[in-house]
């Protein structure tokens, strides 16, 4: 299962996890369903199971904005429990997903018998951080062109698989329109969309109605690293 192969949920010790799991119930939401809004009281600390689920919110023009996609593996929701503050994103379904999800007094429960998972929650806020600056960092400092090249290294990492085709090509499971993936790099569907030719004539990835094709992971490591 996803959950237990997570890279954070996999260090905890057995019993924590086997109460984490033990507290979890399993939900299923078809593709755009909503798991959770902005400004709503804060009810589960969730995790991804299978699928995705699509962070988002709404621009001063009243238009929703995907800031990014939760993977299998990776819980979210603990920064309104630890807090209580209300929710601050939309989150929804991408495809069929499913989640596990822990009611708050559970969550409360285990927090109550596992000194542990105060120091894990910390790591893993941490690691957010860390993952947040990377972000700003590359979009000050870094061109779209380089800025795309990680974010489609990352979703090929994430949600790759090989080509049924060409077993040497990873085929990025996740389906993104390119308006999607623009929203995600703060560009204009437009410019996605040349770079993505630019990088297809450079043998680095295929564009197919199907989606996204990785062929030279080396090519995008490059570009991602600045090269022209």
């Amino acid at each position: 299962m996803a959950i237990n192969d997570g890279r954070w949920f996999s260090s905890l010790s057995p019993s924590l996890r086997h109460d984490i799991l033990r507290s979890a119930r399993v939900r299923r939401y078809a593709d755009g369903e909503r798991i959770c809004a902005r400004g709503e009281p804060p009810e589960h600390w969730i995790a991804c199971a299978k699928g995705a689920v699509r962070i988002s919110s709404i621009s001063m023009s009243g238009r929703e904005i995907s800031l990014t996609y939760v993977e299998p593996g990776i819980w979210f929701g603990d920064t309104a429990l630890l807090d209580g503050e209300r929710r601050t994103h939309d989150a929804h379904a991408h495809g069929d997903t499913t989640i596990l999800q822990i009611a708050r007094a559970d969550f409360q429960k285990v927090l109550e018998q596992h000194e542990e998972l105060y120091q894990a929650l910390l790591r893993l806020h941490a690691r957010r951080l860390r993952l947040l600056y990377g972000l700003v960092e590359d979009l000050n400092t870094l061109p779209l062109r380089a800025r795309l090249a990680k974010q489609l290294l990352h979703l090929a990492r994430s949600y790759g698989m090989p080509d049924p085709w060409d077993g040497q090509d990873i085929r990025i499971g996740l389906q993104l329109a390119q308006e999607e993936l623009a929203q995600l790099l703060g560009a204009s569907r437009q410019r996605v969309n040349q770079e993505l030719k630019a990088m297809e004539r450079e043998g680095a990835i295929r564009v197919e109605p199907a989606g996204l094709v990785v062929c030279d992971r080396r090519i995008l490591r490059r570009i991602g690293d600045g090269a022209p």
